[in-house]
């Protein structure tokens, strides 16, 4: 068990969760609840009124039915990295429970110990607040999941066809209960699997408008981007103070929503505002262009020397390392911010990637992962992504009602698609390349060492955290020098920061 103590340290080196991340943009819109004309499943017919389940009902079924059926899977099929790899990290400290001090907590970090597939099961709990034909509903939903991916992991194609339908006909993303909603979506994608299979076809159209809008509606009602922003900005803060001259690249910008209060931080220094360039990289060069824009006029009003580079293109295909996009000046800090995430392919080959930071030698990289298995074979992704996409269901089923647009919005617009990839497009028989199961252990192999999220980081990511009630169950821990925000007990998000060996 370690005990963490909290400094809030030097106030004027800190960027305020209060700095909002947002534009004065009209053109950024919401999503609409779907409709059956732009939404991959068909409303059902009547409405179901079956109470919801409970809060941490389906992460719990997750966890405890591979837990204790793993026995069942046949011999051939259990593979070590199932053993503990495959789910998310679980810790045991929620730091925004008011039972706790806010100056100290204690924390103890527990891998899960076991998961697996199963079939023809069943392991029964006493619900007391739960319709039990309910529970039954999600735990057969559930059972057949599993039964399916196991055909397709064998490529029995024709088995698993077979369940897909019936999956499909018993499960909807619109009811209350989230073990119906994310059984439809992980239905829909291993649907898409097996149509792949079938017909080669291993790539999707990635509309990118869409996915911003999600991804903003995900900001607004979750705090795992804010942490992922504010930790990171925190960390490139302290990293490049005092210097003159800062170069940041952001490996996938989207639309800047986490540079805005950094701009103002840098703006106001006491030695005086830096001039900084941002390499701005992403695949759509009309939506880097546009974030250029918004960027610019922000610095301009607030005094900031600044200048954009839209490149549009992926980290790890870039050739020229002497680009005067990607490579820094003398004298000035290069800063590479990278926010990983499932929903397209963002920055190429994991190798080539590395070897490029490698090149490039930054300050600082600042990392932020999900902590959710992107490799392996099919059972390994399948197994991983379920355990953690059922937490975050649960994480967003707490407190927002099952007809919220805005819920909608992130499961169909944002996890829906990176179950999607994770599943269907993903994997190295699919690909031609490798996954790094976890950059933190590929960074630290090779010239890069660790660099301890600091106090301040800790500190603001506590406060964005007090702006959600200790009911809704999300929890901070602050572990091996990185910071991990989850729900309950399951760690989802992992914030760290690296710097190469050489640059220090």
């Amino acid at each position: 068990m370690m005990r963490v103590g909290l400094a809030h340290g030097n106030s004027n080196m800190m960027i305020h969760p209060h700095m909002h991340e947002t534009w004065d943009n009209p053109n950024i819109s919401y999503l609409s609840p779907p409709t059956p004309s732009n939404y991959p499943f068909p409303k059902p017919i009547t409405d179901n009124h079956c109470p919801n389940l409970g809060q941490s009902e389906l992460s719990d079924w997750v966890e405890d039915i591979t837990k204790h059926l793993v026995e069942d899977l046949p011999e051939n099929l259990v593979l070590p990295s199932l053993s503990q790899n495959s789910n998310p990290r679980k810790f045991t400290s929620c730091t925004n429970d008011p039972s706790r001090s806010n100056n100290s907590f204690d924390l103890q970090i527990q891998p899960n110990t076991s998961s697996g597939l199963y079939h023809h099961h069943h392991h029964h709990h006493n619900h007391s607040n739960c319709n039990n034909n309910v529970y039954d509903q999600g735990l057969n939903l559930i059972t057949l999941l599993m039964e399916c991916a196991v055909a397709i992991s064998v490529d029995n194609l024709g088995e698993a066809h077979r369940m897909l339908l019936e999956l499909t006909q018993l499960a909807s993303p619109y009811k209350p209960s989230c073990a119906e909603r994310i059984v439809a979506y992980f239905a829909k994608a291993m649907s898409n699997r097996v149509m792949n299979s079938f017909l080669g076809v291993c790539s999707a159209l990635v509309d990118h408008k869409s996915i911003h809008s999600s991804f903003q509606v995900f900001n607004n009602v979750s705090p795992f981007i804010k942490f992922s922003h504010f930790t990171s900005n925190q960390a490139i803060l302290e990293a490049v103070n005092g210097y003159e001259s800062i170069h940041i690249i952001d490996l996938d910008i989207m639309q800047g929503l986490q540079w805005p209060a950094f701009f103002h931080i840098l703006a106001t220094r006491m030695e005086g505002p830096p001039h900084l360039t941002m390499t701005g990289m992403g695949t759509s060069m009309e939506l880097l262009v546009e974030t250029g824009k918004q960027l610019s006029n922000f610095a301009r009003r607030i005094g900031l020397s600044f200048k954009f580079h839209p490149l549009a293109t992926k980290f790890g295909e870039v050739v020229d390392v002497s680009d005067s996009m990607v490579q820094s000046r003398p004298g000035e800090a290069l800063a590479v911010h990278w926010l990983q995430h499932s929903l397209y392919d963002a920055t190429g080959p994991d190798w080539k990637t590395l070897k490029l930071l490698e090149r490039l030698k930054p300050r600082i990289i600042t990392l932020v992962e999900q902590d959710v298995n992107h490799g392996g074979s099919f059972l390994d992704r399948f197994v991983g992504s379920l355990h953690y996409y059922s937490t975050l269901f649960d994480s967003l089923g707490a407190y927002l009602p099952s007809d919220d647009a805005g819920r909608h919005s992130v499961e169909h617009g944002l996890f829906f698609r990176e179950i999607n990839n994770i599943l269907a497009i993903g994997g190295p028989a699919r690909s031609g390349e490798d996954k790094f199961r976890q950059w933190r252990s590929e960074l630290a192999r090779h010239c890069f060492v660790q660099v301890p999220m600091s106090a301040n980081s800790m500190a603001q990511a506590q406060l964005i955290l007090n702006t959600f009630s200790p009911a809704h169950g999300y929890s901070l821990a602050h572990v091996d020098g990185t910071l991990r925000l989850g729900w309950k007990d399951t760690s989802l998000y992992t914030a760290s920061a690296w710097t190469c060996s050489s640059s220090r």
